[in-house]
């Protein structure tokens, strides 16, 4: 079974402190995922901060919902680097997928913020990893998108 993986980079007109609060905070994460899906907080861990997950140990499972209502998929989810401020490596099994990994990188950029996100998979049930490849593109393309219009809205007020 193979895996296959994208990267995509944008910039962000937010320092990267900013960045970081927003990414990491369950409200900045469900906006970058609406109106296609929103994640569920796992159970205990309502109010913890990134900060305070303890790297290499599982956080719990996290229901994945189709627009928000439909539960198509479970992420279980395992922080195995954290660099608060800087980026994370989420390595964790989900109900569709033997392994996913989704690092996410914030690097200074003049005024504003480079945000990468690497995600790389392998699917169960023999369906080819490549054949995903389309659908995450589009899927993180439209978190980054909706990143920059969170941050371009907020220098706007």
């Amino acid at each position: 079974m193979s895996f296959a993986e994208i990267s995509i980079t944008s910039r962000v007109d937010a320092t990267p402190d900013r960045v970081w609060e927003r990414v990491t905070s369950p409200e900045g994460i469900n906006h970058e995922l609406r109106p296609w899906m929103r994640m569920t907080l796992p159970r205990g861990v309502e109010g913890l901060s990134i900060d305070q997950v303890e790297v290499g140990t599982p956080v719990g499972r996290s229901w994945i919902l189709l627009f928000g209502l439909i539960p198509i998929d479970f992420d279980e989810l395992n922080l195995v680097r954290l660099e608060p401020g800087r980026g994370f490596l989420e390595r964790s099994r989900m109900l569709s997928q033997r392994s996913w990994e989704h690092e996410r990188t914030i690097e200074p950029d003049g005024n504003g913020s480079l945000v990468t996100d690497r995600i790389r998979w392998q699917p169960r049930l023999g369906l080819p990893a490549a054949a995903l490849r389309p659908m995450f593109r589009a899927l993180f393309r439209h978190r980054h998108r909706r990143l920059q219009s969170h941050f371009a809205e907020d220098a706007d007020a």
